[in-house]
């Protein structure tokens, strides 16, 4: 009885460890890895058992000597990282057909960003495994990646990037109907919803009038599909607590968080609102990933 407890318990710590780690190296050095890189890979192994061996090592893991270390680099940096196409991210509709230009309205600012060759970002939901690991999803491009993002007070706030995009793939296939969305960023899930044939409306609540603006005068114009597109400005918790049970929406996404750590609270306070509309699909951007703390 006492060896899986022991074991749950390495899990817990093991996973805090990781978290902590990455959180570190996200925030303060996501540019750590460059081409040095290519000097390992000539070694025989792939760019991704390269990038996961340099963060280790950065990290202070000895995979050698230490099993302990040995057993966290195989458990979860082996299947952390992950070498992206970027043909696969720039041939998505939104990019293809969306373009930004570099325009500013109050504390506001349209514009592209870019990832350095090798710089490491999160890619994907948090994967859980059997175990009780959760495994956070990091990627890297082996070229730089332009994307668009908007700044809030010159801080990247808001964009569509990679994992954005996966983290998003299955609210958009379960988009049908009357859609309601909490949160607009750039317009991405609008987007894509907007795309489909089954999908009648797309009704976005958003409070920010500088992000409607730039929106409307930048991006919408660029829809395909612009009139199926209402927005409204006004708070999304008021707006779901007063006026969403009246919509007779088939589908709700809420995207109001930056990420998972301001996710949680606004998460669970939009979730007592599901009972008023018992009729609606409701989805959760990064729900996957909020669920590891609750």
């Amino acid at each position: 009885m006492e060896e899986p407890k022991q074991r749950n318990e390495k899990i817990k710590k093991d996973n805090y460890r990781i978290f902590a780690l990455l959180s570190h190296y996200l925030n303060h050095m996501p540019d750590f890895v460059n081409e040095e890189i290519e000097s390992i890979v000539e070694c025989g192994v792939s760019y991704e058992y390269a990038f996961a061996l340099i963060l280790a090592t950065a990290f202070g893991l000895d995979v050698e000597a230490k099993e302990d270390d040995k057993d966290l680099f195989v458990d979860y940096f082996i299947p952390m990282i992950h070498q992206l196409d970027p043909a696969a991210y720039y041939s998505n509709p939104y990019y293809q057909n969306i373009k930004i230009p570099t325009v500013k309205i109050g504390n506001s600012e349209l514009k592209y960003e870019s990832y350095k060759p090798f710089e490491g970002f999160v890619c994907n939901d948090i994967v859980k495994t059997r175990e009780g690991r959760q495994i956070p999803q990091i990627g890297f491009f082996r070229t730089e990646f332009r994307f668009p993002a908007i700044l809030e007070k010159g801080r990247i706030w808001m964009t569509i990037t990679p994992n954005e995009i996966e983290t998003m793939r299955e609210a958009v296939d379960k988009a049908r109907g009357r859609v309601l969305t909490f949160g607009l960023g750039l317009g991405y899930y609008a987007y894509m919803v907007s795309e489909k044939e089954n999908v009648e409306s797309v009704t976005i609540v958003e409070s920010n009038r500088d992000i409607i603006d730039l929106f409307t005068g930048y991006i919408l114009p660029q829809f395909k599909n612009a009139h199926k597109i209402t927005i409204l400005q006004t708070d999304a918790f008021d707006y779901a607590k007063n006026h969403m049970a009246k919509g007779g929406f088939d589908v709700v996404f809420t995207d109001l968080w930056h990420d998972v750590s301001d996710g949680l609270g606004m998460y669970l306070q939009m979730k007592t609102y599901e009972k008023l509309a018992p009729n609606s699909l409701f989805l959760y951007w990064l729900e996957k990933s909020i669920l590891c703390y609750v």
